[in-house]
């Protein structure tokens, strides 16, 4: 969540205060942009094997709880807030009863198991088969017209409007599986294939756009809502790729690639997948993208168990070994659409190896992962690649930066905040309020703190990824 103060009121803050969660950057507008972060993660629960849930009143009270304390901290007053932009974790979905505001169940997570086989059809996300599995829960409320459908965008926006606004933006509907990018409106082939009513899905409205304000009691003032957008998105917008051919590089828990493909929307091809970027006015943008799991999950394992007491360190560490002496990392500590069974494994361990070439070898799985997929990229979309910027926390690791940048034979940029979805929120609530009328205006705001060029020759690393290429043969079906 994000929010943006005028100037005047901008000179009474603290910029980055160290005992709150806020970014703060002053732009030549007079306007700062706060940017609000949870303290700590909404608890993931577990009710069966390979199913993940949040509670989503947990999750209310932590969202309202943040913003109030970040403010707060900061030294301002909810009177000076001009706005709010809202990024939230696509796919995550709930159903709730329309008048009473009682959830259905919890809200339910992508790494579901016993569906993998089904996210085959559709590579995005498992959505729509998980609304099949639990829709009979909420059935009888929708017969009556009593049923409201959302992802976390549109249960906050609910929430935050005390039931006044239904609603969501086109990133997240076209992240769900269920909303159709060609057409953008909710798939009837698909509802009427499995008897789910239409009417139980929010309308979707522009990403950048006035969808009411907070209820009074909430902050104590009614807030506007300035802007909706989906994580992945607003990474995409908050870099400025606003160009056809513009690349985008998330690594946090997972990684995300995304390519702007402009007016020109492209079918699924193999591990790719289309999505609406965004919609501001008459400007629909479209996106292609493919994605990577346990990045910054390998890493927190691997800081779980002690391999490394800090993960700053393990750039370090791996640099400190001139190779992982032949050992390799499978990544598959979550679920994988492609092989259910797939585990996380190590191979190649010998007497002399040490934690310096488990890390190393962690890491290398990263950037030998963004080299296929990339390749792919280069292979399916049909738009020459223009600049390729990097953000997510894993971005501030130098060694998969520079083994990335080295495999593709690409620069990258690595701006100077890395949390870019927050970014991206904070800068189409400002368009949508009227505090910067282009995109031009924003582009002079990036702030590059690296780049990267290749230094090496990508066929030096051969051998290693050819190694981990036959390791990942040897994990399937564990």
């Amino acid at each position: 969540c994000c929010a943006a103060l005028r100037g005047s009121e901008a000179s009474k803050t603290k910029q980055n205060n160290p005992n709150s969660n806020v970014f703060a950057g002053f732009c030549k507008l007079g306007i700062i942009i706060m940017l609000f972060v949870f303290p700590k993660q909404v608890e993931s629960l577990y009710p069966h094997p390979g199913w993940v849930e949040l509670d989503p009143e947990v999750l209310w009270s932590q969202f309202i709880a943040v913003i109030k304390e970040t403010v707060q901290a900061a030294g301002l007053h909810m009177r000076q807030i001009a706005g709010l932009g809202i990024s939230t974790q696509r796919v995550t979905f709930i159903t709730w009863h329309k008048y009473v505001c009682c959830v259905f169940f919890k809200m339910n997570l992508y790494s579901f198991k016993s569906i993998n086989t089904l996210l085959l059809l559709y590579p995005v996300v498992n959505t729509f088969f998980l609304i099949c599995i639990f829709f009979s829960q909420a059935e009888e409320a929708a017969k009556k017209n009593n049923c409201c459908f959302g992802t976390v965008d549109t249960w906050l926006l609910y929430r935050l409007t005390k039931g006044s606004v239904y609603a969501t933006d086109y990133s997240n509907a076209s992240s769900t599986g269920i909303f159709e990018p060609f057409t953008k409106c909710w798939s009837p082939t698909l509802c009427n294939l499995l008897s789910i009513p239409m009417s139980i899905f929010p309308p979707v409205k522009d990403t950048s756009f006035n969808f009411g304000s907070t209820d009074s009691e909430i902050f104590g003032i009614p807030i506007p809502i300035m802007a909706v957008v989906a994580d992945q998105q607003s990474a995409m917008f908050g870099e400025c790729c606003f160009h056809p051919g513009d690349v985008k590089l998330t690594m946090g828990t997972g990684g995300f690639w995304n390519v702007n493909t402009g007016e020109h929307l492209f079918a699924s091809r193999g591990s790719l997948y289309p999505l609406i970027g965004w919609k501001i006015g008459e400007e629909v943008v479209y996106l292609t993208e493919g994605s990577i799991s346990d990045i910054g999950t390998a890493i927190k394992w691997a800081q779980d168990i002690e391999l490394l007491t800090n993960v700053d360190e393990t750039a370090e560490m791996a640099k400190s070994v001139a190779d992982s002496q032949g050992v390799c990392f499978i990544p598959g500590l979550q679920v994988s659409g492609d092989d259910p069974y797939l585990c996380a494994s190590f191979m190649g361990l010998n007497p002399s190896t040490n934690r310096n070439h488990l890390v190393r070898a962690i890491l290398e799985s990263v950037a030998f992962r963004n080299k296929l997929l990339y390749d792919i990229i280069v292979e399916k979309v049909n738009i020459p690649l223009r600049t390729i910027r990097a953000d997510g926390g894993v971005s501030n690791n130098s060694f998969v930066m520079q083994m990335t940048s080295d495999l593709i034979n690409k620069k990258i940029e690595k701006p100077a905040n890395v949390d870019m979805s927050s970014l991206g929120a904070a800068f189409l609530a400002g368009l949508a309020s009227g505090f910067w009328t282009d995109k031009k205006q924003l582009k002079k705001l990036r702030q590059i703190e690296a780049v990267f060029e290749p230094q090496k020759d990508s066929e030096e690393y051969r051998p290693a990824m050819d190694a981990w290429l036959q390791a990942m043969k040897h994990s399937p079906h564990w």
